[in-house]
């Protein structure tokens, strides 16, 4: 595996190592590693606007018994911005291109977060026999958007864009977490997020995101209707009713056990006191549900 530095030399936090990985196209990713063994790679998907620091907290304790990538989507973090719209299609691409110049042929566990999880599934889809397992965390979901969500959506970011521009990055991180971190994410790894998510390439490659999901909803509803593959699949909600979420939460909910219901070894986690950033705000949840994902994959294998 290549061992550049990104462009932009970014310190992944403690335990963690940087990567670059160059695409077919030329254009350059930056991941983020950590963890040895033989069982599955766990590839960790952010949500719009969110970098592969996203994650810093529970890579560092995933990898502690499984191989672990996150990663900076075009435009984010260490990554080169990608001229072309992107698209859903575009993102799976990539993620695709990704992992065959990493050699990774066999079978992995994909973790996805908000807009992370319409990307796992549609690589699922796509590619069902490379996927182990599937952790869905508070995943978008076709029933909850529209084509105003990408007016909404593109908007709001060009608005947190407008905060960072005014140095007031303290706000948008009141805006996105309410009630605040989690006690367990140390200082050093909200540095690490604060400096990667509440910035104006984030906000900017999240807009250019956001720009797309009204094309990406048919998609969407049809990858929803086909379901998951034959693995290993837990669905974590979020339970607590943040401030406009009345209507959204409870549908996301009723939404997400429903498919939970349809797939083959599927359930669903409704993490009570969690809102929608469920990794930042009840991260043990989560760790411990993706490590229970791997250990039944593993334990899958044993039997065959």
């Amino acid at each position: 595996m290549p061992r550049q530095k990104s462009p932009l030399d970014l310190d992944p936090g403690v335990g963690l190592t940087e990567h670059i990985i160059v695409l077919p196209d030329g254009r350059r990713l930056r991941t983020v590693v950590a963890g040895e063994g033989p069982g599955p790679l766990v590839v960790f998907e952010a949500g719009m606007s969110a970098p592969a620091a996203c994650w810093v907290h529970t890579q560092r304790e995933v990898s502690a018994r499984a191989r672990t990538l996150s990663y900076d989507r075009a435009g984010y973090g260490g990554s080169d911005i990608d001229p072309h719209d992107r698209t859903l299609d575009r993102i799976v691409n990539d993620l695709t291109a990704m992992l065959d110049a990493l050699g990774e042929a066999e079978p992995v566990v994909l973790v996805g977060h908000s807009w992370g999880g319409p990307i796992i599934r549609l690589f699922a889809d796509r590619h069902p026999h490379r996927v182990a397992g599937l952790v869905f965390v508070d995943s978008s979901l076709a029933e909850a958007m529209s084509r105003m969500s990408a007016i909404v959506g593109a908007w709001s970011f060009r608005v947190m864009a407008m905060l960072v521009w005014l140095g007031m990055t303290g706000l948008i991180e009141k805006m996105s977490l309410p009630t605040g971190f989690a006690p367990e994410i140390s200082e050093a790894d909200r540095t690490v997020l604060r400096r990667d998510y509440a910035c104006m390439r984030a906000m900017r490659a999240g807009s250019r995101e956001a720009a797309q999901i009204a094309s990406a909803l048919p998609t969407l509803r049809r990858l929803q209707d086909t379901g998951t593959p034959d693995v290993p699949t837990v669905c974590l909600q979020g339970g607590r009713v943040d401030r406009g979420m009345a209507r959204v939460r409870p549908l996301l909910n009723e939404t997400a056990t429903r498919l939970m219901a349809d797939a083959p070894k599927g359930r669903v986690v409704i993490v009570e006191q969690a809102g929608h950033l469920i990794p930042q705000e009840c991260p043990t949840v989560v760790r411990d549900t993706i490590l229970e994902v791997v250990t039944a994959v593993d334990e899958g294998r044993h039997r065959t």
